[in-house]
């Protein structure tokens, strides 16, 4: 798909004594270096020479104005920002790759619209990943419903802007504040510039899934409509080992980990590799999606990542990436995909040429737990769904995403659903809580 020339729109409400901040939407990250664009979504974090994470020189930062333009425009004293965890999925080297593999283009239905916000220097203050999108696919926040309804009283709903790192249900910040503004006044400039994107584009409504609670909150305080889902994650209490997780559990639970985990590794001789950085090889790459293919077609019938999205992610992210692989005979029978963070490791893809029982929760909930305690991160997050994560020591998460819906009595009808799915979700999540596997108080 050819690139068009980003658009830049002066902020309507900048001061008139010639201060310039500027909404620029972008066509393709290719539009902005990764340097620029990682200052915000990855603040105080950057790759050294040979890919591994580490912190970055904030000497740069440590000498900017104390206010920055932004700042003074909205009137907003600059204000120290809490440190910030590394998501590999808000970095340029992931969103870029999904672009430049064709994976999240025009094409796809997933055309790039990203929104920069910069001063008259040309630094960027904050960003937002964005899409203008012509289904609902591959987001797992479902609006198929709403859509259906607003067809059916005779209005469009596509195209819509959505706001998250596509394919990917992972919790992070979409609204990429940096450090040299305050968090609120950005995230109210980047919010009110997908309205206007919004309204230019013809689009129905704006979409921001997977959100941080923060933001969560401020949009909702800026008129966006608030949602909730529910996820399971597994939280790092401190723990030396496995059998030291396992030793929170109750009896019956830990009993049934040990025997799942054993029939798992002992049939027909199968070994675990955990790979990652520089012993990551295409070969790795073809094996895995082999079982990536097999298994999305007999989910989403098309999967949407292709084979070159993971060479580029390679090339880029290897340090930040671990494959999970199941070996028997000497060749590879099953993977699970997950990505590293500074905090958390992110459970993605899991895919097989070969049932073995169990192995699906060794590979995907268990080593993922062994591989978190032996980096010391403090969670794990298994991707969607699924309440059969819980007796596996993976607690119902709440997660957050505020919709902006331009026709009155969609939006009205939106909100009505929503306040009762909030407190659905919530009861679910309490209910399940109640049979978590760690043992009871007392």
């Amino acid at each position: 798909m050819s690139s068009s020339p980003p658009e830049e729109t002066k902020d309507p409400d900048a001061p008139a004594d010639g201060t310039t901040i500027s909404l620029r939407i972008l066509s393709s990250l290719k539009d902005v270096s990764a340097d620029k664009w990682d200052t915000v979504a990855n603040p105080g974090w950057q790759l050294d020479s040979v890919g591994k994470l580490a912190r970055a020189d904030m000497t740069a930062c440590a000498n900017q104005p104390e206010r920055s333009e932004l700042a003074d425009a909205l009137g907003i004293l600059h204000s120290e920002h809490e440190e910030t965890p590394y998501n590999p999925f808000l970095s340029h080297a992931f969103l870029e790759a999904l672009e430049a593999a064709g994976c999240a283009t025009n094409a796809t239905g997933w055309l790039p619209r990203h929104m920069l916000l910069e001063d008259a220097e040309g630094n960027v203050l904050g960003a937002v990943p964005a899409y203008l999108k012509s289904h609902s696919q591959g987001e797992y926040v479902f609006d198929h419903s709403w859509a259906d309804a607003f067809y059916r009283a005779g209005g469009d709903y596509y195209p819509k802007l959505q706001i998250s790192v596509p394919f990917t249900p992972a919790t992070g910040r979409r609204f990429l504040v940096g450090p040299s503004i305050n968090r609120e006044a950005g995230l109210q400039a980047l919010a009110a510039g997908l309205v206007q994107v919004c309204q230019k584009s013809g689009a129905s409504s704006v979409h921001a899934t997977f959100l941080t609670k923060p933001e969560w909150d401020g949009l909702g305080d800026l008129g966006y409509l608030r949602r909730t889902d529910q996820q399971f994650h597994w939280e790092n209490n401190g723990y030396e080992s496995f059998e030291a997780f396992l030793a929170d559990l109750a009896s019956r639970k830990r009993k049934a980990i040990r025997k799942e985990r054993r029939e798992a590794l002992s049939a027909d001789g199968i070994e675990v590799e955990w790979v990652t950085g520089a012993d990551l090889t295409e070969a790795h790459w073809d094996a895995f999606y082999g079982f990536y293919m097999d298994t999305g077609s007999r989910k989403w019938g098309r999967p949407y990542l292709n084979r070159k999205f993971f060479s580029l992610i390679n090339e880029r992210l290897a340090e930040q990436t671990l494959l999970v692989m199941a070996k028997r005979d000497g060749r590879y029978v099953a993977g699970a995909l997950n990505f590293i963070g500074s905090e958390t490791l992110f459970g993605r893809h899991w895919g097989c040429c070969e049932h073995h029982p169990f192995l699906h929760f060794e590979l995907c909930y268990y080593q993922a737990i062994d591989f978190a305690i032996a980096r010391g991160l403090k969670r794990v997050e298994a991707g969607a769904q699924g309440s059969h994560k819980l007796a596996r020591g993976y607690l119902p998460t709440t997660t957050y995403s505020a919709h902006w819906i331009a026709h009155e009595g969609l939006h009205q009808a939106v909100a009505d659903y929503l306040e009762q799915e909030r407190f659905a979700v919530q009861r679910e999540n309490a209910a399940l809580a109640e049979h978590a596997p760690f043992k009871k108080d007392g």
